[in-house]
């Protein structure tokens, strides 16, 4: 059982690990044993987690997310299996609690009315820079 929150716990059931061979460094080591973890989490289909918490994780995972509604974490960053897979629960466990926070609301401002007229006085200033850049008359 992964717990993420005071209301929000994920059981094994809901949760599929896959060890694969990894890549990169290890040597020897790399082409016999299978270090790599797949960690699967049926999250379309898990009745712990509220719709409002489904939405934003599904934002939240984007290419993790698969069209059947599970979120696929990989994680091969060291030699050891076990600790592949407590790195691929903490990440996991990482993303549904940053997907439980609700995003404040932005408010839109209008701009003061010092700044409107700042910006119309720099307008005119750059007009009248413009305006000098003409052409000579050589009999002035």
């Amino acid at each position: 059982m992964l717990r993420i929150s005071d209301q929000i716990t994920i059981e094994d059931w809901e949760l599929t690990e896959q060890f694969i061979r990894a890549s990169g460094p290890g040597g020897q080591n790399v082409n016999k044993v299978s270090t790599a973890v797949e960690l699967r989490f049926e999250a379309e289909r898990s009745p712990n987690l509220p719709q409002p918490v489904k939405t934003r994780l599904r934002k939240l995972a984007g290419r993790r997310w698969t069209k059947d509604g599970a979120v696929v974490i990989q994680v091969d960053d060291t030699r050891s299996q076990a600790r592949n897979r407590d790195l691929a629960r903490e990440r996991l466990a990482e993303l549904i609690e940053k997907a439980t926070h609700k995003p404040k609301r932005r408010i839109p401002t209008k701009p003061t009315l010092g700044s409107k007229k700042r910006r119309l006085q720099a307008k005119k200033q750059r007009g009248e820079v413009k305006s000098l850049r003409g052409k000579v008359d050589p009999e002035n």
